[in-house]
């Protein structure tokens, strides 16, 4: 990440697991969140084993812990794939978004400090300046880049920020990732993320709720509209 997206008052999450699988397991996360290992790949256990240079234990352990993740599945006797880019997939899982992120934006409303909101105002600037670089395309980033993140630890909501930061954050990284192509829905994209902003910093619980809310499921409307395209070609 370039400085531009890496200013020095924002901060990098360095709780990361340095053991041997903890390592391969961010490696393949975010090889199968970027597309590199497509959605519906089989994971080759020996290919996998001497590109990331690690023996099948920790590599074994790091699958276990995707499949934990939801970006893995395990059949029995057929072995591991990655999830599948799947329509229905998708839809539930924007569902569950746009109920518990739009409670997250209530609360954010309520607890966000006024540093918390400063920096959400930065982020915002440097994902447009990102957007207008690179033809359209929306910065993925990951945690404290994240503007949804950000939102989401500010709801001070530990059971809503270990769903959504812990247990679904990587998923819907991937879904987020893989249909990213969006560039029309990007631009708008940052105009609700504005909106956002302006609802929170007026202390609005319920103008945040409804605004995240319409936000994830204009989202969920152009992947619809998107895979049913692509289904068809």
């Amino acid at each position: 990440m370039n400085n531009e997206s890496n200013p020095s008052n924002f901060k990098v999450d360095k709780n990361q697991d340095n053991t041997l699988s903890g390592q391969t397991t961010i490696a393949l996360r975010e090889a199968i969140v970027t597309g590199k290992i497509k959605p519906g790949e089989k994971l080759n256990e020996p290919k996998l084993a001497e590109q990331y240079q690690v023996s099948r234990g920790p590599l074994r352990e790091a699958i276990r812990r995707l499949v934990s993740m939801g970006l893995v599945e395990h059949i029995p006797h057929v072995g591991a794939s990655v999830i599948p880019l799947e329509l229905n997939r998708i839809i539930e899982l924007y569902e569950v978004r746009e109920a518990l992120e739009g409670m997250a934006a209530g609360l954010a409303a309520t607890h966000m400090n006024e540093q918390e909101i400063a920096d959400l105002k930065k982020l915002l600037v440097i994902h447009r300046q990102h957007c207008e670089n690179n033809a359209g395309e929306y910065m993925q980033t990951e945690g404290d880049f994240d503007f949804h993140y950000l939102i989401i630890k500010s709801s001070r909501n530990a059971l809503l920020t270990q769903q959504l930061c812990n247990e679904l954050y990587h998923l819907i990284r991937m879904y987020r990732f893989q249909t990213s192509r969006f560039k029309t829905r990007s631009n708008r994209a940052l105009i609700e993320h504005e909106q956002l902003i302006y609802a929170i910093e007026n202390r609005d619980p319920a103008l945040a709720e409804l605004l995240m809310r319409r936000h994830i499921s204009r989202a969920k409307e152009s992947i619809k509209s998107y895979l049913s395209t692509e289904d068809s070609n």
